[in-house]
């Protein structure tokens, strides 16, 4: 008589290192353990990155970019073109200890240290240190986790590494990250360069509080609707708008308080006069207008016929000649001379 246990999915498994659990599940992102995972049920076959990558559905990028993160840790070695579990090295001797030099008589006092200066672009760190930092500070690992909430996406470890920058580079907190990054998925524009950008702006601003980073995000959205205003008025087609064509749409309707048919107004004499679309003509006309506390249609209608009327008024100079003058000069000399 024969007997067989069947254990279903139980019958084909694999080995894991428990130093994945241990020390590795909190830090490693979802790609990188998809990618171990692939690999350990695969062990022993020779298979191309590309394969890995149309498997798990991501890009070939992220596969090496998985690999080197467990190399980095530590969990495998690279011998020619094979992965082998890292072998553990035994721990160097401590050095015999030195007695200590003696202190001079009056030491001079330690140069004072100085204050940290913020790199335009400073250098992202690897991702060894970023899976460093995750496990060592619960906010930075809600952070990464929030960050793939918000984009809608697995984070890579560029995007991780970007991040961790944000944070501990250019100083914002993880709560002002997270509206930041909220900030850019609303006007879609949440690519990593766009995002540096940003982030960078806010550190220059200072913006380290969440009540600083709400004034800031209520500033832009009262600035976005004003160049919508713009747009309408114009009838020029929606696109990003320049820093001028910005600056100029927000103090017209923010701070000059001008509606549509005003900024409209404008437009049309812009062209009038000039044949295209001027932001700074139309500048100087609603800077007049402000200036003259003209905000009606009305009242810009009634200064325009005023100004028509004040021209029409003005009689233009007759140029007199002196005749007798004009024939004493030497102008006909040479018509004698013929």
């Amino acid at each position: 008589m024969s007997y067989s246990i069947n254990l279903g999915d139980w019958n084909s498994v694999f080995a894991v290192p428990c130093s994945v659990v241990d020390k590795h599940i909190k830090l490693a992102g979802s790609v990188q353990l998809k990618v171990l995972l692939w690999e350990l049920r695969h062990a022993g076959e020779n298979i191309e990155a590309a394969e890995i990558a149309k498997a798990l559905c991501i890009d070939k990028a992220d596969v090496a970019d998985a690999m080197l993160y467990w190399q980095q840790t530590g969990l495998f070695c690279q011998k020619g073109q094979e992965l082998t579990p890292a072998e553990k090295e035994a721990a160097p001797e401590a050095p015999a200890a030195e007695e200590p030099a003696p202190e001079p008589e009056n030491p001079e006092p330690a140069p004072a240290e100085r204050p940290h200066k913020l790199l335009s672009r400073p250098q992202k760190p690897d991702n060894v240190f970023v899976a460093k930092r995750i496990g060592e500070s619960t906010e930075i690992a809600c952070l990464m986790q929030e960050a793939e909430q918000i984009l809608g996406r697995l984070i890579s470890n560029g995007d991780s590494a970007m991040l961790l920058m944000l944070h501990d580079d250019f100083g914002l907190p993880a709560d002002v990250i997270i509206m930041l990054l909220q900030y850019v998925v609303s006007i879609g524009k949440a690519n990593t360069r766009y995002i540096e950008k940003v982030a960078m702006n806010w550190a220059d601003e200072e913006i380290f509080t969440h009540e600083k980073a709400e004034e800031k995000l209520r500033r832009l959205d009262e600035s976005q609707k004003a160049w919508r205003v713009v747009e309408q008025a114009t009838g020029i087609p929606h696109r990003a708008p320049s820093t001028k064509e910005q600056a100029f749409a927000s103090v017209w309707v923010t701070q000059w308080k001008f509606d549509l048919p005003l900024i409209h107004e404008a437009y049309e004499r812009s062209v009038d006069n000039t044949g295209k679309f001027s932001i700074h003509y139309m500048n100087k006309i609603l800077e007049r207008w402000n200036r003259e506390q003209i905000s009606t249609l009305e009242q810009a209608q009634k200064d325009k016929e005023e100004r028509a009327a004040a021209r029409k008024s003005v009689k233009p100079q007759k140029t007199s000649y002196d005749i007798a003058e004009y024939e004493r000069s030497s102008v006909f000399d040479n018509f004698d001379r013929k």
